[in-house]
């Protein structure tokens, strides 16, 4: 197996399709489908990559974010904005909340692995 990857979306077809892009490549792969379970499950797996959504019931994405860059045990890994959010200064204001990294969505199954491999390489 290559890293753990949680990811953290409510959308069950992007679920699905993030979800096979990553297993077919060899990751080992941890859901939650609302920020609180993101959380929780962040602190149990201890993931090496997290892919967030934004848009999220409950708690959105940002606010998941800042929360897990607080906690000491998952702070060191990087958060990645999966995100329909592309208007002028969206990309700013979700890495300023604790994100290291962001991909719009619809995401591209062609490059997706090689830009969030360039996250787990730091």
């Amino acid at each position: 197996m290559k890293a753990k990857v949680l990811i953290v979306e409510d959308n069950e077809q992007n679920l699905y399709l993030i979800t096979y892009i990553l297993e077919k490549n060899g990751y080992e792969v941890v859901q939650a489908r609302d920020g609180l379970e993101g959380i929780e499950k962040a602190i149990i797996n201890k993931p090496d990559l997290i892919l967030m959504d934004i848009q999220l019931p409950g708690m959105d994405g940002l606010t998941v974010a800042s929360k897990l860059k607080a906690m000491p045990e998952v702070a060191d890994a990087p958060i990645i904005a999966v995100t329909s959010y592309a208007m002028m200064g969206d990309k700013e204001r979700i890495l300023t909340s604790g994100c290291t990294g962001y991909i719009e969505k619809p995401i591209n199954p062609d490059t997706f692995i090689d830009e969030i491999e360039k996250h787990l390489k730091n």
